[in-house]
């Protein structure tokens, strides 16, 4: 595990990881936010491409599994994103549908935006959420970040609104203290 919480672990997602990776890509409530479930191959490319960052950047989206029974019911981690023009450190976070609204987004992330301050030498920290998604926007919040910018994404032939949520190193260094981290 690079990462437990209360109630999850996070590790890097293998191939074995595949079906229940694609039980979330699958979902078009899911993934929403990127105009509708992923197919089979956009799927495996999805895994293809975090197996790859974990190669180049020693870290990515992580399996989160949970801590009961192993079961992977979702993906958080740190990940290179480009907003404009700027490469960005983000957090980012994606669960099945059967298991919003019980706050382990927001756990997950929460541990993720410590592993990342705590291990990598940015000064900021992202969330780029399509301006539509609402409770992305709220785990936002509820990670201490702020509203930076709006830009727009292409992606899947659509032009995408985005809000770049952010917290920078002293903020998150001033909530870690008066929480008596």
């Amino acid at each position: 595990m690079i990462l437990e919480t209360p109630r999850l672990g996070l590790r890097e997602m293998t191939d074995a990881d595949l079906p229940a990776l694609r039980a979330i890509l699958h979902d078009p409530e899911v993934m929403v936010a990127y105009e509708g479930a992923l197919s089979d191959e956009e799927s495996l490319a999805w895994l293809g491409r975090t197996k790859q960052r974990y190669a180049d950047d020693g870290f990515g989206l992580w399996a989160a599994v949970l801590g009961e029974t192993g079961e992977m019911i979702g993906q958080c981690g740190i990940t290179r994103q480009r907003v404009e023009d700027d490469e960005v450190i983000e957090v980012g976070y994606l669960f099945r549908r059967a298991y919003w609204h019980r706050g382990l987004a927001v756990e997950a992330a929460t541990a993720c935006r410590d592993w990342a301050f705590e291990n990598l030498g940015t000064d900021d920290l992202y969330a780029k959420v399509r301006s539509t998604n609402v409770a992305s926007m709220n785990v936002a919040i509820r990670l201490g970040m702020t509203m930076r910018r709006t830009f727009t994404t292409h992606y899947r032939g659509v032009d995408m609104p985005h809000l770049a949520f952010a917290i920078g190193r002293r903020e998150w260094a001033a909530r870690a203290s008066r929480a008596g981290f």
